[in-house]
């Protein structure tokens, strides 16, 4: 027999024999973008802010700075609770406006 031929019929056994793994394949829309978050960004230097939640983690807040640097906040963070307040309120003013 072929050398060749010899190898491909023991890489087909050893494959159809081969355990199959129960390990899940880690999605991407599985991880949480943030990994660490900062409570102290100077506002003045937030060019935009995305909200992020996915069911793995938690709020997620990234703020992209005026140097295109983007950084996690901490969504406990006083100023950034108190522009969400202000959002919402304004949202449901709108809401309410339409009716």
């Amino acid at each position: 027999m072929d050398l060749k031929l010899i190898v491909i019929f023991a890489l087909m056994v050893v494959v159809i024999h081969a355990p199959v793994s129960s390990a899940k394949p880690i999605s991407l829309v599985e991880r949480c973008w943030c990994r660490s978050t900062v409570n102290t960004v100077p506002q003045r230097s937030i060019r935009e802010l995305k909200f992020l939640h996915t069911p793995n983690c938690p709020f997620q807040v990234i703020a992209k700075l005026k140097n295109n640097k983007e950084v996690c906040i901490n969504p406990e963070t006083k100023w950034l609770q108190q522009y969400l307040k202000n959002a919402m309120n304004k949202m449901k003013k709108a809401q309410q406006q339409q009716s």
